[in-house]
């Protein structure tokens, strides 16, 4: 068996209202790549929220009561405080130089995803990034671009880049996926020696994004897109969001 990853080169700075598909096509054609049947395509979760136009101007925003509160707590901009709270649906966790939240998708994440880096807007004199409103939608619209332009039933997952509770640094994890079983639910599958497996469900969708993120970077790198070539599923495709563990069984909120 082998896995291939490589960057999709020569990807423009995409700006608000930009057609994601025509660019992630034009950056295939422009590297000399196509695409076949499960091809993945990992996409940094920044270009599509840029296409989308998921900015807000800091410089605009007045913070609440409760933003200023969580900014002094926090020791951040209360005016990002309140980007993030209208993102969240709960803050999980805070304290000076964190505040992770239950973002309204479910992802509970520090900041809810509000990014301040590599972003530059016209006419914003603080902008952040917020994350996409529909990341699976976003993924399964990309997917039916992709799959017309190549002749491919291809796979998608939409990237960011999180950090985890109980070990330091960040990995890759799929916010949207469309094309591929994003869960895969092995539960009464045998194993090696015949035993039904019982609780074993495998993240596929942030395996391959954690893989991507090697080759995409955390800082000026400017490779927001990945092909991954080399694996192959058998499993009905589900969308990211089946990831998410529900509030009721998660032991440890």
């Amino acid at each position: 068996m082998r896995l291939v990853l490589e960057t999709v080169d020569g990807v423009p700075l995409v700006k608000p209202g930009d057609d994601l598909a025509a660019v992630v096509i034009g950056a295939f054609e422009k590297s000399g790549l196509s695409l076949a049947d499960q091809d993945v395509v990992v996409v940094a979760q920044k270009i599509v929220s840029k296409a989308e136009g998921r900015l807000v101007d800091l410089a605009a925003v007045t913070p609440s009561p409760r933003a200023v509160e969580l900014g002094k707590a926090t020791d951040k901009d209360p005016r990002l405080i309140e980007v993030i709270l209208g993102e969240s649906v709960e803050v999980v966790r805070h304290k000076p130089g964190v505040i992770v939240v239950e973002h309204r998708l479910g992802f509970v994440m520090a900041n809810a995803g509000v990014d301040r880096s590599n972003v530059k807007a016209d006419g914003m004199k603080e902008p952040v990034l917020l994350l996409p409103a529909d990341p699976d939608g976003s993924a399964s619209t990309l997917k039916a671009a992709l799959d017309k332009a190549f002749g491919a039933d291809v796979g998608i997952v939409i990237s960011d880049s999180v950090g985890r509770a109980w070990r330091n640094g960040t990995v890759g994890l799929a916010l949207g996926a469309a094309g591929l079983p994003a869960l895969d639910d092995r539960r009464g599958r045998p194993d090696l020696f015949g035993r039904k497996l019982e609780v074993t469900e495998v993240a596929v969708a942030d395996q391959i994004a954690a893989a991507a993120a090697i080759l995409m970077g955390e800082g000026d790198e400017g490779r927001p897109l990945v092909l991954v070539r080399g694996i192959s599923w058998t499993a009905p495709a589900r969308p990211a969001k089946d990831l998410v563990r529900p509030k009721t069984v998660d032991l440890f909120r």
